[in-house]
């Protein structure tokens, strides 16, 4: 049920930053003035929403969980940082606490990011079964060499009789 539940997760916070970065690429003029309220580059308006966008989809995917959901933690906190710090505004400390929330999850994604359902869970199962097989096959190997010195030993032994 856990695995259940940190899938969903983990899609639901994806599907927030994928929706968030879709408009910023689609008309990056709101994000560009919202940058320019925080004196900061309005030419990072459309590769923050293709950030989000893609960090969004690798998040649902599971591919690179725990860089991903740290990045995104990061970013969350940045953009608070940035726009949401005047703390005596109860609607911009409503929207701080919820991106210190989105970050927390992240944080816990990261944590246990490689849970089922993801293509990086997929992919150490993956290893470990070639790691496994590539051990079977050498201690195979090594069991014929031993019968066949073990062999060549008993033809000496049977010579000098």
């Amino acid at each position: 049920m856990s695995a259940i539940a940190a899938f969903l997760g983990r899609l639901m916070l994806a599907l927030l930053f994928v929706l968030a970065g879709i408009p910023k690429i689609i008309d990056p003029s709101g994000a560009a003035a919202m940058l320019a309220s925080a004196n900061l580059p309005t030419a990072l308006a459309m590769p923050t929403g293709v950030f989000e966008v893609v960090a969004g989809l690798l998040l649902a995917l599971g591919f690179m969980t725990r860089l991903i959901s740290i990045l995104l933690a990061g970013f969350t906190l940045l953009a608070t940082f940035f726009f949401h710090n005047q703390f005596g505004d109860p609607l911009q400390a409503a929207m701080a606490l919820k991106n210190v929330a989105i970050a927390g999850g992240l944080l816990v994604v990261f944590a246990y990011g490689q849970m089922r359902w993801s293509y990086d869970h997929m992919r150490a199962t993956r290893k470990g079964e070639v790691a496994a097989a590539k051990a079977e096959a050498r201690a195979r190997e090594a069991e014929i060499k031993a019968a066949r010195a073990e062999g060549r030993a008993e033809a000496l032994g049977d010579r000098t009789v």
